[in-house]
């Protein structure tokens, strides 16, 4: 894997992980039952695509 490569590769590690603590802190604010559960599969969207770059490490 080239230098470039694996700085995109550490770059989506960072957006994905952003994006999971994002999700969760959402979701724990929301009230609307149907809306938190949409948000809480995108929180575990976004970490399975965290381990899935991970995994290319």
């Amino acid at each position: 894997m080239t230098e470039k490569e694996l700085l995109y590769v550490q770059d989506a590690l960072g957006h994905e992980q952003y994006f999971q603590t994002q999700c969760q802190e959402t979701s724990s604010q929301i009230q609307d039952p149907e809306l938190k559960s949409c948000v809480q599969q995108l929180a575990s969207q976004h970490k399975q695509l965290f381990q899935s770059f991970y995994g290319l490490l």
